[in-house]
């Protein structure tokens, strides 16, 4: 099978596993997120990082020291389970910003004209995709709460 042709079948199967278990991570969070990330730990992301919730979170960091974006493991893990359970298709079509047009999106649930604003060079232009929306959060936290860390609730 090409190279090109593998990669699709591999965003492809990694899709259709966050997909199937979407019940659980919402009936579980923290279960859910580990179930999801477990189940895609065949494959690494184009940085070489696993493409788990632990992957996906280590690369932003890498990514965020380079840019000077505060922010730790601990910080960004405790928002994600929060806001998504581990998901990164969760989308929000209930809240105030669904309602205006613009539903929260990813794994820190990040409006499409927030994640434009404080999207981080070197990073993906899909709000979907895990580290450009984990990288373009935490920019975002650090610009209006001076850190991911000192976000405990929606933001």
């Amino acid at each position: 099978m090409p190279a090109s042709a593998q990669s699709r079948r591999a965003r492809l199967v990694r899709r259709v596993v966050v997909a199937g278990t979407g019940v659980a991570i919402l009936a579980l969070p923290v279960v859910g997120a580990t179930t999801a990330s477990a189940a895609t730990t065949s494959s690494t992301t184009l940085a070489g990082y696993p493409n788990t919730l632990d992957g996906w979170i280590r690369e932003s960091l890498a990514i965020m020291a380079q840019k000077g974006i505060p922010g730790t493991y601990n910080g960004i893990y405790r928002n994600v389970i929060r806001e998504s359970s581990g998901n990164p298709y969760a989308i929000n079509n209930w809240d105030s910003n669904a309602a205006a047009g613009t539903p929260s999106k990813g794994l820190l649930q990040v409006i499409d004209p927030t994640f434009n604003a404080y999207h981080v060079a070197g990073t993906s232009f899909d709000p979907y995709d895990p580290v450009a929306n984990i990288t373009a959060a935490c920019n975002y936290a650090a610009a209006v709460y001076g850190s991911i860390d000192n976000v405990y609730g929606a933001y």
